[in-house]
């Protein structure tokens, strides 16, 4: 019979998985709350560990090894060419194999343990981070495993253009947006209002800090605030899931900015608020092709059993989209975390960008552009933003710098995106006025 005369309705309904059931009756067990987060595909997501992945473990100390899919030479080392391999200096077992969809191992023990160096008032455990091809494979995982169609996903209108895309394209998420700034500061009361739109319901909010594309940080006080409406939505008979997009956590540029991860005092707030944690090399250690991010979760009253469920179904994600990240630049970044160079290689850096963020505020200051644009509220990450004067278009603005001005900013409805992070400090105040020079002709 041909597979194409069977009629579907007439097959069987897939039943969940062993694997998945068993992770959903720890995850229910310990944390019931913490299930009821859980998308239709977080619930049915699962590690295929006693399949092919599985077995070849088992088999990994076996003389005649024929399990994994690799090609290997005579001494058992993985094959590879020699002209790919004069470019390397670390062993081919470093470099050539299948990383596990988890990560490497030391790696995720790694970049815990960099987690809690950088959040020193993290208090409460974490789980193992799962290593993601990227940071916006990170930020997929997340609504895999917490977003339903339909879900409200909130988010400042100040946001990287990409949400919408993995969230609503993908996920089928309703992207519902609070105001970014209100008075030069963080718009907690619109946060709040617009949280207390969905009381007693499940929401899922997504914190972008340094934001893409505003640059803007919150301050200590400011923190204090996001933590209390964030309790209190927690607490109103609904539950809440953060997503914390921290891939240029450290760039911070001023006193006051708040230094670490809203991660540190969401961690351990409600047993009805999770954080989901996403991070990465990327833009922290300047490696954007190498495609490495993390997928950390937190939570008051997270158990060891919980948390490995958890990151059982996160490598799910993994293995079902990607099956793992590159081992290559697992095992260059390790590395680099051990050498003891690194700490200092980082600051000099960072005072790359702190020299060229100041030149920013420099030439802002003399106020010499007021009559063209004025910019956001800005202290931190690799952009800022300038609000054109009524009666401008941003993008014939945009074009009409790159055709007269060779110069390239990004268009945002009224907004021109200035990425600050790739202009050399000297030529910050051409790109200004090469901005004000279009605006006024």
């Amino acid at each position: 019979m041909s597979l194409f005369s069977i009629d579907p309705y007439s097959l069987p309904v897939p039943t969940l998985h062993p694997l998945a059931a068993e992770a959903n009756d720890v995850i229910r067990r310990d944390c019931p709350a913490f299930f009821d987060m859980l998308s239709a595909k977080g619930r049915e997501i699962y590690f295929p560990r006693f399949g092919i992945l599985g077995q070849t473990a088992e088999a990994k100390a076996t003389k005649l090894n024929a399990t994994i899919g690799i090609a290997t030479e005579d001494n058992r080392q993985p094959m590879h060419l020699a002209s790919m391999d004069q470019l390397l200096t670390l062993p081919p077992s470093e470099v050539y194999p299948y990383a596990s969809s988890f990560g490497v191992q030391a790696l995720r023990e790694m970049w815990q343990r960099l987690i809690c160096e950088k959040n020193p008032s993290l208090t409460a455990p974490i789980s193992l981070p799962i290593v993601t091809s990227g940071i916006t494979h990170a930020l997929s995982v997340a609504g895999y495993l917490f977003i339903d169609p339909g879900d409200e996903l909130i988010v400042a209108d100040c946001c990287w253009d990409n949400y919408s895309l993995i969230y609503t394209n993908v996920y089928g998420a309703e992207i519902v947006m609070h105001d970014t700034f209100r008075d030069g500061r963080f718009a907690v009361e619109s946060l709040q209002q617009r949280l207390s739109k969905s009381k007693g319901k499940k929401r899922v909010v997504l914190f972008n800090f340094p934001n893409n594309p505003a640059g803007y940080t919150p301050l200590k006080e400011e923190v204090v605030k996001i933590v209390d409406v964030l309790r209190e939505s927690a607490e109103d008979g609904g539950s809440t899931v953060v997503i914390l997009d921290d891939a240029y956590f450290g760039l911070v540029y001023e006193d006051g900015v708040f230094l670490e991860s809203l991660l540190a005092p969401l961690a351990n707030l409600s047993e009805h608020l999770l954080v989901v944690k996403v991070d990465g090399a990327t833009k922290e250690d300047y490696v954007w092709g190498h495609r490495i991010g993390f997928v950390t979760f937190g939570g008051k009253g997270l158990t060891e059993a919980v948390f490995r469920a958890l990151e059982s179904k996160a490598a799910g994600v993994v293995r079902a989209t990607v099956s793992n990240a590159p081992h290559v630049s697992q095992s260059l970044l390790l590395h680099a975390y051990t050498s003891p160079t690194y700490a200092e290689e980082k600051r000099a850096k960072l005072a790359i960008l702190r020299e060229r963020y100041q030149r920013v505020c420099e030439v802002l200051e003399s106020g010499k552009y007021d009559a063209h644009f004025h910019a956001l509220p800005f202290n931190s990450g690799y952009f800022m933003c300038v609000q054109l004067r009524e009666g401008l278009d941003a993008d014939a603005i945009r074009k009409k710098l790159i055709a007269e001005y060779d110069t390239g900013v990004i268009a945002l409805g009224n907004l021109l995106r200035v990425a600050f992070s790739s202009v050399p400090a000297k030529d910050i105040e051409q790109l200004f006025e090469n901005i004000a020079s279009a605006c006024a002709s």
